[in-house]
């Protein structure tokens, strides 16, 4: 097969050493090339040549933004994509299961490819950017934001206990938390028209839109927001009305699955799923975020369902003990 190797040096768990031997795994049996991203947006565009060069697989050594880029270049495409942690959370990686370690996590795809397990899986699309497990919008945007404005070299060292440090600061400093930030309208995959009496309507102050679930990691603990949405399911929305602490404790409890009450249960929140797509209308500019890449701020957004959009590289099932 021919494969490109998108590789993120800046990327968290990328070393020159981990690096070389993960280039001489894959080019063991396939003709590799490799290309190192060197800006923002890069990804996208060597995952787009690449499937315009007619490759049959691009793996992606890095965060969860680089392989996001990626998805973006080969949506659409016959050329399939291929995860190998190399970020400091790699929520999709986990969510496949692959192993944590990016030298195992390339045996694991090595496998999988021999074995052939591709298979065309759906995405999300927030207007003309497409998401791989989320998007995020209000809090967690500008939780994200916060961190990005401290650099990369923090983000990559610091790892968890900033984003932990950045939402808490958020939530005290840098977050309305007095009056809804935006209104949720949503269509179900067998509604004909927009919205419906129960589902129109919602209020919101942060809200998350899942391709699949979980939500995100802390450490290697899940946040499960939608434990029923997946790759081959629509969306979901989660929507929270309100961020008073007692609030946003009780959500953090059940998606951490402590406790007997799941998310969707929670006091103030909204949780609709099997939608096709979700109106955001926002009663002020608005941060978001895809794949935890945020994206700047908006006064609306269109959130959609793509069925059928990429080709995927998944690991195969381990062997029952």
């Amino acid at each position: 097969m021919k494969v490109l190797l998108v590789v993120n040096p800046s990327a968290s768990s990328v070393t020159a050493r981990t690096r070389t031997v993960i280039q001489k795994a894959l080019s063991a049996d396939h003709r590799l090339e490799v290309a190192t991203t060197s800006r923002r947006g890069h990804a996208t565009r060597l995952a787009l040549g690449a499937a315009e060069d007619g490759m049959d697989v691009v793996v992606v050594l890095g965060g969860d933004g680089t392989l996001n880029e990626a998805a973006n270049g080969l949506a659409g495409s016959e050329t399939a994509l291929a995860v190998v942690p190399g970020g400091s959370t790699n929520v999709f990686a986990h969510t496949l299961g692959l192993p944590d370690d990016p030298v195992e996590a390339t045996g694991a795809v090595l496998d999988a490819i021999e074995a052939g397990s591709i298979r065309r899986v759906g995405l999300g699309q927030v207007d003309d950017r497409y998401f791989l497990f989320n998007a995020g919008i209000g809090f967690d945007a500008a939780v994200v934001e916060q961190i990005e404005r401290r650099g990369g070299l923090l983000k990559r060292f610091a790892g968890h206990p900033l984003f932990v440090a950045a939402a808490c600061n958020t939530w005290l400093n840098h977050y309305d938390r007095r009056q809804p930030a935006f209104r949720v309208t949503v269509r179900r995959v067998d509604e004909e028209k927009l919205g419906d009496p129960v589902a129109s309507g919602v209020d919101g102050m942060f809200g998350v839109c899942l391709n699949t679930d979980p939500y995100t990691y802390l450490g290697s603990r899940s946040l499960s927001l939608s434990p029923d949405t997946s790759l081959d399911s629509p969306l979901a929305m989660v929507t929270m009305r309100s961020l008073s602490l007692a609030n946003v404790v009780q959500v953090l409890v059940g998606a951490l699955g402590f406790g007997n009450t799941p998310v969707s249960e929670c006091r103030g929140v909204d949780h609709r799923s099997n939608l096709s797509e979700i109106q955001i209308s926002c009663y002020r500019p608005v941060p978001y975020q895809v794949d935890g890449d945020y994206l700047g701020e908006a006064s609306e957004l269109t959130l959609r369902h793509r069925p059928a959009a990429l080709d995927l590289v998944v690991p195969l099932d381990p062997p029952a003990p």
